[in-house]
């Protein structure tokens, strides 16, 4: 039976704009984590009725949310990661010229200004096959300033919203213990700063530190003019 052809999509101001990494062997791991990989356990070409994959690695690989548990045992493990956080308005903020923490009148945000779900888009992103070297992360009093304005979900392009080095992992404790999630490893490389309605639904799996994630923003609706 041949397959149809699936025809073009018709021009649509708010389609799905995929931020996901591409999920593959060679994907970059954190240094000293569990690669990603897969393989065959069963193929129509060897006499199988199906074709048949298995796939291994960390959670952490590729685009994934944290969840507390990462940190902090006794905490909210993968299971409980709230799927209100990963869906809604969310704004995109271009960091890619600061190297230092980051404070809030980096952000671009005035005096007051509330934000539910922050995405920053640093420019070190794993999606060209190669993990970073260092990468821009949110000072604590900053985390605190923004905690105290709504922040419910931060998302970074780079491997982590702490600093390569850190071992405290202070921006993932203040964000947890403040009722704020956390997405990590996306792809903002051909996206603008602006806001936008953000996809990014994490894997139900039972008990982990990480949940695997396909994400997506696409433009909010037009504001109709009388």
């Amino acid at each position: 039976m041949k397959i149809p052809a699936v025809p073009d999509a018709p021009p649509n101001d708010r389609a799905l704009h995929d931020i996901s990494i591409l999920l593959r062997p060679g994907t970059p791991e954190w240094p000293g984590d569990t690669p990603y990989d897969c393989r065959w356990t069963a193929r129509r070409a060897g006499g199988s009725s199906v074709n048949l994959s298995c796939i291994s690695g960390s959670p952490h690989v590729g685009t994934h949310a944290d969840a507390p548990l990462h940190v902090q045992d006794g905490w909210p493990a993968s299971h409980q990661l709230p799927l209100e956080a990963f869906v809604g308005r969310c704004r995109v903020v271009d960091v890619t010229l600061s190297d230092g923490p980051l404070d809030v009148a980096q952000l671009g945000l005035a005096d007051g200004e509330r934000v539910q779900r922050l995405l920053l888009q640093t420019g070190r992103c794993i999606a060209a096959g190669a993990f970073p070297e260092r990468w821009p992360a949110l000072a604590t009093r900053c985390v605190d300033l923004l905690l105290q304005r709504g922040l419910r979900l931060l998302g970074v392009d780079c491997p982590s919203v702490d600093e390569r080095e850190s071992s405290s992992l202070d921006v993932h404790h203040r964000l947890f213990a403040g009722g704020a999630w956390v997405l990590e490893n996306l792809d903002l490389s051909g996206v603008a700063p602006g806001e936008y309605e953000l996809v990014a639904l994490p894997l139900r799996i039972d008990g982990l530190d990480a949940a695997p994630v396909r994400a997506a923003l696409r433009a909010l609706p037009a504001t109709r003019t009388a």
